[in-house]
């Protein structure tokens, strides 16, 4: 699956990446967590899956974390 050229799908990607990295989780920890396959979360953190609101609200449940705080931090990543 080719990534996905949007620069906010990009963006959200890298913010999940690093937040699952802060709180320490692998890919499978943060799967189990939110609901979800272990393959949905790599799909989401290589830009290949654009995640829904719902599925944006399951990670960032998953993570500690307001969805809110995840979205302002991707809109603040500078766009390609």
């Amino acid at each position: 699956m080719d990534r996905i050229a949007d620069p906010i799908v990009e963006a959200y990607a890298t913010v999940l990446r690093m937040r699952r990295r802060e709180a320490g989780l692998s890919q499978e920890q943060l799967a189990h967590r939110a609901g979800l396959s272990m393959r949905f979360i790599s799909l989401l953190e290589g830009s290949r899956h654009r995640p829904t609101l719902v599925t944006m609200h399951k990670i960032a449940e998953a993570l500690d974390l307001p969805l809110s705080e995840m979205i302002r931090q991707a809109e603040a990543l500078p766009r390609r």
